[in-house]
């Protein structure tokens, strides 16, 4: 076998590491469990649906913490009238330092199309807001909602096609997270100050419970016991040689760039770094990232 052949194989088999390395889809209760709201749960079959009233929302965890790898949950969103509502998924570390990643889909009006947030927090700094419309109604079916990490980049996707790309530019001084390890949160609550229309439209509760709906949950990454410090996690899941962090995973191929241009020129309608108003000086990641 030639050796380009030899490079081939090995890139397709790196390629198909990235869309199907995560561990055959679990049970919630292998990697989850509620944190708030336990009797706002419900589950049919292998889904979970978790629920908003006027008395409460709901939240879950993940057991256990993870430092870069890839996280799968296929969601179906609130349906009907949702305005004033949020459903939330995201990976967090605590502190008041901490690195967070946000999928926050925000509901809207009957008929009206739902906006997807997303954020990225470093070192306890967010205001990185950026919003698009989605390609297809996600209260219809279950979609897969991916986080993709590593110590080159964060990617955000929908449906395995990227939305979102964080990149790792400490050679321009800036901050990346890779040094604590974060947990994998879902969360549905009242947001009506904010949540849709800039809060000019707010949740009607006659329409409650509002429900979304989970199942086939992923987690491949590098786990960190709690009782190991950050340092030293971080120190072992950089040297673990996962999948996550080989060369073919530090930027997006070509196709997945392309994706992420469509994305942007044809869904996105907020974007933290064309913001003067909020920023009169361009945030600096802003000045470097490719996408």
């Amino acid at each position: 076998m030639s050796s380009s052949s030899s490079s081939f194989i090995a890139l397709v088999l790196l390629l198909s590491l990235f869309f199907f390395s995560v561990n055959a889809t679990a049970k919630f209760d292998d990697l989850f469990h509620p944190y708030w709201a336990a009797d706002h749960f419900s589950f049919d079959g292998d889904a979970v649906n978790m629920k908003l009233d006027n008395f409460s929302g709901a939240g879950f965890s993940s057991k256990s913490k993870y430092m870069f790898g890839k996280v799968n949950i296929q969601i179906k969103l609130v349906q009907g009238d949702s305005a004033g509502t949020v459903t939330a998924f995201y990976m967090s570390s605590d502190g008041p330092k901490h690195h967070e990643f946000d999928f926050e889909f925000l509901g809207n009006t009957t008929g009206e199309p739902y906006l997807v947030q997303t954020n990225v927090y470093v070192n306890g700094v967010g205001n990185r807001e950026q919003r698009l419309n989605l390609w297809f109604d996600p209260t219809k079916d279950f979609h897969t909602y991916s986080i993709l990490w590593n110590q080159r980049q964060v990617v955000f996707m929908v449906d395995e096609t990227p939305i979102r790309v964080h990149t790792n530019l400490e050679h321009k001084g800036i901050p990346f997270p890779k040094d604590q390890a974060m947990g994998v949160y879902s969360s549905i609550w009242n947001a009506d100050d904010w949540a849709t229309q800039g809060g000019r439209v707010k949740t009607d509760w006659t329409h409650a419970p509002f429900v979304a709906s989970y199942r086939a949950f992923e987690i491949d990454g590098c786990e960190c016991p709690v009782t190991t410090a950050d340092f030293d996690n971080a120190k072992r899941c950089a040297n673990t040689g996962g999948w996550w962090d080989q060369p073919v995973m530090s930027e997006l191929n070509v196709h997945q760039s392309h994706q992420l241009i469509w994305v942007r020129a044809n869904h996105m309608i907020y974007d933290y770094c064309s913001d003067t108003a909020r920023f009169p000086s361009v945030p600096v990641e802003c000045e470097h990232h490719r996408h």
